[in-house]
């Protein structure tokens, strides 16, 4: 018995020593693979019976015999500890990878039907040959999964795959006549750009994930989600930027999120109101009182990025951009394997995504490159050369790619719509 103990030690340290991660981004590459998650987890649970049987039998063959009672006794605790000692910490290690392997399961596809995927993706190249990956960012009020969401946040993320700087791009969810790119069938059925008869409010940008699905179901061909694709092509042709994938986040549900992180820290310049509706005369309950570095729970981060009464739309998509900085601050490595099985729990009902699982290791190596660069943004706020009601959409193209230009090193001219989301979201006192 004790030559097999011995042999299959030596067998399982050989094991570890071969199948071990070697890098992080072999780490990373195992914690988002769901089936090796469950083979981790099978292995350990396994691991646990050998290990408990091994100490159990040993001390049945050792232990002395005629002794006292409370000598037996003892003997069984420290056996009971020993067996504790090892399967405590493992089977909380194997119960973190069935979570995780759900997790990876729910949220990212293994296969993904979309008219606007990238294409010339391979492992060797996960970018498919682009400098930069652009990520459409929505915020919707309503599950993830049915068709009626109205996406009142709209952030397109750009970011270089090779430094991880990121630049983000805010459009006003009541945008008019957002456009097609021309090979796309929707540029067909909207040359002049999204509109139609009936109610503006059907019309808007933030209807376009909800509209196009009820109005041309399958225009696109085949897809997962027909109203993202579509949302995508709209903010491809009004921006003149190829949108790669998109996340969708129910905003109704973001208050989940914000508790398992355990809140965020913002800064707050002014009162934002907690409830309220301006257009029918109801007061808020409440406010968000100003101050530097206010940690808020998931209710008050909810308000702070949705709250509208005496606020507009513009206001809205600052703080929303100050919370994505938060929530990127928040998630240090500690934060999140302590909070993880709440964190996961929240995600998964609240995130929609287009992103394979595939890419999952690569998008975690940019997002730990991102995290470590300050964030520029562009807001597309009304202005002289603005107007969300009847948009330049050359003037639109111009500044991205002036935006881009300076983002990259090489332009002159930084855009008037460019800001520091750092200095933005920063504490400034209102006198």
């Amino acid at each position: 018995l004790g030559g097999v103990v011995i042999v299959g030690s030596i067998a399982v340290a050989i094991a570890v020593v071969l199948l071990a991660p070697r890098d992080l981004h072999s780490a990373v590459e195992f914690a988002v693979d769901p089936g090796r998650l469950k083979a981790f987890a099978i292995a350990v649970a396994i691991g646990v019976v050998a290990w408990i049987a091994v100490v159990m039998t040993t001390y049945l063959m050792v232990r002395p015999l005629g002794v006292e009672r409370w000598k037996t006794i003892g003997g069984g605790v420290v056996v009971g500890a020993l067996c504790l000692a090892v399967a405590a910490p493992v089977t909380i290690a194997a119960k973190y990878a069935m979570v995780e392997a759900d997790l990876v399961q729910t949220v990212f596809p293994e296969h993904v039907d979309s008219a606007t995927t990238p294409q010339h993706v391979t492992a060797d190249d996960p970018w498919g040959g682009r400098k930069r990956v652009n990520i459409l960012l929505l915020g919707g009020d309503g599950g993830i999964h049915r068709i009626g969401v109205r996406t009142d946040s709209i952030i397109l993320v750009s970011i270089d795959t090779e430094t991880g700087k990121a630049i983000t791009f805010s459009l006003p969810r009541n945008m008019m006549y957002a456009q097609f790119p021309r090979k796309s069938p929707l540029h067909d059925l909207y040359p002049n750009g999204f509109g139609g008869e009936g109610d503006p409010g059907n019309w808007m940008l933030n209807a376009v994930y909800r509209e196009i699905p009820l109005l041309h179901p399958h225009v696109l061909g085949k897809s997962d989600n027909e109203g993202a694709d579509a949302l995508k092509l709209a903010v491809q042709g009004s921006t003149g930027m190829k949108v790669d994938y998109y996340v969708l986040i129910n905003l109704s549900g973001f208050q989940q999120l914000v508790d398992a992180m355990g809140g965020v820290t913002v800064n707050i310049n002014e009162p934002i109101a907690i409830g309220g509706r301006t257009d029918l005369g109801v007061p808020p309950t409440g406010y968000l009182q100003p101050g530097p570095k206010q940690h808020l729970d998931g209710w008050d981060a909810l308000w702070y990025t949705r709250g509208r009464y005496g606020s507009d739309d513009y206001q809205r998509m600052d703080r929303q951009r100050c919370m994505i900085n938060a929530i990127v601050d928040e998630a240090d490595p500690f934060t999140l394997l302590r909070r993880y099985q709440a964190l996961a729990k929240a995600s998964k009902d609240l995130v929609r995504t287009d992103i394979p699982r595939s890419l999952l290791p690569d998008f975690v190596d940019l997002a730990l490159k991102m995290k470590d660069t300050r964030v520029k943004s562009v807001v597309f706020r009304s202005s002289d050369e603005f107007n969300p009601g009847d948009p330049n959409y050359d003037w639109m193209h111009e500044t991205v790619d002036r935006a881009l230009e300076a983002h990259n090193g090489t332009g002159h001219h930084k855009p008037k719509a460019e800001e520091d989301s750092k200095n933005a979201c920063a504490y400034h006192p209102v006198s």
